[in-house]
């Protein structure tokens, strides 16, 4: 809604309106200015980048007892080529890690969950945003701890040794796997439960016709 500004002696003219109501107008009817939500996509990237990290070095460590088997299959591959992947896997995972969070909080802050809804697990909308929320934070300061961890053991602890990590790095990573599972689970729902950005779910709940309001 426009707004009028009176002053002394003056006409009065229409002002554009506040910042959010302009952004509020280009918002499409999942509730993004863009057809399909960023932050769900970056998610499945962090998640295979970090996967294949951990696996990969998990696969370098165990190399003396599945050398024989590649010799077998006359396969070239070396345990310096699976660290290898594992660092540089990391290493991309840190860096994305903090657009997922940055575009998670973005579209967070568009939400618009449907009311009276309760989870699965008992949580409100709101309650369910916020520890989805701090969780993602936490999960990129661990993969930064995880990233400059592992960069000190590939180039100062263990530069010249065959195996390039710690076991008990392997151990927290494979910890991290379970956390952002159960993390992931919130996320699942604010889409599964709330409608959180989901066109269909945010028609019905406007009262649509989905045969109409959708192409």
């Amino acid at each position: 809604m426009n707004h009028l500004l009176l002053t002394a002696g003056q006409q009065p003219y229409v002002s554009d309106p506040p910042a959010i109501e302009q952004l509020a107008a280009g918002l499409g009817p999942n509730g993004l200015p863009y057809a399909l939500p960023i932050h769900p996509n970056l998610v499945h990237l962090t998640i295979g980048l970090f996967v294949i990290a951990i696996a990969f070095d998990i696969a370098g460590a165990l190399y003396p007892i599945e050398k024989r088997v590649f010799r077998f299959l006359a396969l070239p591959i070396t345990r310096a080529g699976f660290h290898d992947v594992g660092w540089y896997n990391l290493l991309a995972c840190a860096v994305a890690t903090f657009f997922t969070v940055a575009a998670g909080f973005y579209e967070m802050l568009l939400a618009q969950p449907i009311p009276g809804v309760t989870s699965t697990i008992g949580l409100q909308s709101m309650q369910t945003m916020l520890w989805h929320g701090v969780g993602g934070v936490a999960i990129l300061l661990v993969i930064i701890a995880m990233t400059v961890w592992r960069g000190y053991q590939r180039f100062r602890w263990r530069r010249d040794m065959g195996r390039q990590v710690q076991w008990l790095y392997l151990l927290v990573g494979l910890a991290l796997f379970l956390v952002i599972g159960l993390h992931g689970t919130l996320g699942a729902e604010l889409a599964g439960e709330f409608g959180v950005h989901v066109t269909a779910d945010q028609l019905l709940a406007s009262g649509a016709n989905l045969k109409e309001a959708l192409p």
